[in-house]
């Protein structure tokens, strides 16, 4: 037992899909070409929210901050789980399993906050449109979204931090695609109870809360927007805020599909395929939700094509 204890462990092997061989073919090639659009589509929506100056709102300052956290979050394990899958020796150093870890639940604790702030921004967009450049002027959409990056990161630290530091006795085999941190946590060779109860706590804090208060600000938005007699003022109103709702539907239902659903050996394989769209699809569908029908957008993408053409031409 003292041999055992003292076993230094220097990698994981993550097993992924390895028992379908056929699968983890297809699936590469699926991953690999949605990790493309991923970053294609977001960085598209970050160079117009910089360049467009009819961008530099709250609303869209929000958005590249989503979409940067979406490239950082999927940049974080698509292109080693690519690797893993097209190699016979699936593995991940402990140092890059931590790193894995760290940033992943970082970008999914400030991506719950992020949502957050942004049904915030619609409530007062909505409900107090005549405070509305008041109330959510630069310095404090700023700040909002700086105190979301610096909860995601010191959460996700402190998270790691405990995780890594458990005995592992030598069992490294995480039958995932991804350091997932609660996976990692039960390969541990003692009680974890502290551990678990910690990150029931940060859960219910960092994703639990920021739910509920989108649900609270929706439930004023909708009250709001049922007051105005024009059907043409409601589905303007409505119209502002249905594409973050739309994001907020796809993230928390991945999410709560995910971590609420009975666990069973026979749907093992089920859940990392729900974990799969919520890494990797979710990511691909917020800049398109977002620019579909979006006239800001699209006057962009056209000022800014309009832009390069002319200065091609010269």
């Amino acid at each position: 037992m003292e041999g055992t204890n003292k076993t230094v462990l220097t990698e994981f092997i993550l097993l992924g899909l390895s028992k379908y061989p056929k699968l983890e073919i297809f699936f590469s090639v699926l991953c690999m070409t949605t990790y493309i659009v991923i970053l294609f589509g977001n960085g598209v929506i970050i160079i117009l929210s910089i360049l467009d100056s009819h961008l530099h709102t709250p609303m869209y300052f929000f958005l590249s901050n989503l979409s940067f956290l979406d490239i950082c979050y999927t940049s974080s394990f698509v292109p080693k789980m690519l690797v893993n899958w097209l190699s016979t020796r699936k593995s991940l150093s402990f140092s890059g399993c931590a790193a894995q870890m760290s940033i992943s639940f970082a970008m999914g604790t400030t991506e719950c906050l992020l949502l957050a702030v942004m049904a915030y921004d619609r409530y007062v967009a909505i409900c107090n449109p005549l405070r509305y450049p008041i109330v959510m002027n630069r310095t404090v959409y700023v700040h909002l979204t700086a105190l979301c990056w610096l909860i995601g990161g010191l959460n996700s630290l402190f998270q790691t931090i405990l995780t890594m530091q458990l005995p592992f006795c030598g069992k490294n085999v995480i039958d995932h695609f991804t350091c997932e941190i609660v996976t990692v946590m039960h390969l541990a060779c003692t009680d974890i109870s502290l551990n678990e109860l910690i990150m029931l706590v940060a859960t219910v804090i960092f994703t639990l809360t920021p739910l509920l208060l989108i649900v609270v600000s929706y439930f004023f938005i909708l009250s709001t927007i049922l007051k105005i007699r024009s059907a043409e003022g409601r589905s303007k109103a409505f119209s502002t805020c249905s594409a973050h709702l739309t994001v907020v539907i796809i993230f928390y239902g991945s999410v709560l599909l995910m971590y609420m659903k009975p666990k069973s050996k026979a749907s093992l394989t089920t859940d990392k395929l729900i974990a799969m769209f919520y890494g990797i699809f979710t990511p691909m569908l917020n800049p398109i939700i977002y620019s579909l029908r979006n006239k800001d957008v699209n006057a962009a993408v056209k000022k800014v094509l309009s832009r390069n053409l002319s200065l091609w031409k010269l």
